[in-house]
C-alpha cells in the first residue's frame, strides 16, 4: 500500500512536467539534446550510463552473430556512446539519430575515431532503409532503447527499414527497457519522490515522448515471422546513470533480441 501511495503522490508533479513536452516527437528530441550540458555517467542524459557491465550482456551475441566484415548501424545513437564502443569492434560504424543536436554532439565526442561516422536520419522514415543500404551495403544493426519510445506504426516502419538494411548477411541486436509496472512505478523505482525528482528524470519528463515497454510480446508483433527469424532473446539489465546518493549502479529491467531475416523474405527486401 505504501508503494502505491508514494506513486499517487507523484501524480501532480508528473502531470505538470509532462505537460511541457512538445507534441511533435522530432521537435521534442531536438529540444532535449540542445539542452544537454554534460553526458556520461555523471551527466544529464538518463540512459547514458556508459556501462561495461551492461555491454558485457551483448558482447557474446555480437561476437558470435555479427559478420565482422560488415559495417554496423547504431540506431538512435544519441551522443554516440555505443557507436564509439562498436567502433572498437568493427571496421566501420554509422550512428544515426533523428536529432541534429545529438549528431553534432556525437561527432564531437567521437573526435579522432576514424571509423565512426554520424548522420541525421529517422530510422522509421519512408526510404530510410534504402538510403542506408545504398550508403553502406548490407549491415549489422544495434538498437538500444528506441522501440519503447515509438508509437506502434513507427515501430513497424522502423523494423521494415532494418529488414532492408541487413540483407541476408546482417543481424539486428536490440535492447529495450521492459519495466512491467506503470510509469509511476518506473519513476519511483529510479528515485523520484514527492519532494525530489532527479534532474535526469525531470529533463526526460519535460522534453520527451512518454516511454512504454518493449518485450517478447511487443517484439513478436513488430518483427513478423514472415520477415524475421529470432535467433535468441531474453532478459537484460539496462543501466541508467546513478541518481541515488550512494552513486551505486541503477538498473531497469530490459529485454534483448537477436534477429536475422527470414530465409524466404530476402527478395522482397533487396538482399545482397
Amino acid at each position: 500500500m505504501s508503494k502505491l501511495w508514494d506513486q499517487m503522490l507523484l501524480v501532480p508533479t508528473v502531470v505538470r512536467l509532462a505537460s511541457r513536452a512538445p507534441r511533435n516527437p522530432d521537435t521534442a528530441w531536438e529540444g532535449y539534446w540542445r539542452g544537454i550540458r554534460t553526458t556520461g555517467r555523471s551527466g544529464d542524459v538518463l540512459w547514458d550510463s556508459d556501462s561495461p557491465a551492461e555491454r558485457a550482456q551483448y558482447s557474446d551475441a555480437i561476437a558470435a552473430h555479427f559478420d565482422p566484415a560488415l559495417p554496423v548501424v547504431d540506431v538512435g545513437c544519441g551522443n554516440g556512446t555505443h557507436t564509439r564502443w562498436l567502433a572498437g569492434l568493427f571496421p566501420r560504424v554509422l550512428g544515426i539519430d533523428v536529432s541534429k543536436g545529438a549528431i553534432e554532439r556525437a561527432g564531437k565526442e567521437a573526435e579522432g575515431i576514424q571509423n565512426a561516422d554520424f548522420m541525421v536520419l529517422d530510422a522509421a522514415a519512408a526510404g530510410a532503409g534504402e538510403l542506408l543500404l545504398e550508403r553502406l551495403g548490407p549491415a549489422n544493426v544495434f538498437v538500444r532503447g528506441v522501440f519503447h519510445v515509438l508509437k506502434p506504426g513507427k515501430q513497424t516502419a522502423m523494423a521494415a527499414n532494418l529488414r532492408t538494411v541487413i540483407g541476408n548477411r546482417g543481424r539486428v541486436l536490440l535492447a529495450e527497457t521492459n519495466f512491467r509496472g506503470n510509469s509511476l512505478g518506473y519513476l519511483t523505482e529510479l528515485g523520484a519522490t514527492r519532494q525530489s525528482m532527479p534532474l535526469q528524470l525531470r529533463r526526460a519528463l519535460e522534453n520527451l515522448p512518454r516511454p512504454g515497454h518493449f518485450g517478447a510480446r511487443e517484439r513478436h508483433g513488430v518483427f513478423s515471422d514472415s520477415d524475421w527469424k529470432l535467433i535468441a532473446d531474453g532478459p537484460v539489465n539496462i543501466e541508467v546513470v546513478p541518481m541515488n546518493a550512494s552513486g551505486l549502479p541503477q538498473w531497469v529491467p530490459g529485454y534483448y533480441a537477436l534477429l536475422s531475416g527470414a530465409e524466404d523474405s530476402g527478395a522482397e527486401h533487396g538482399r545482397a
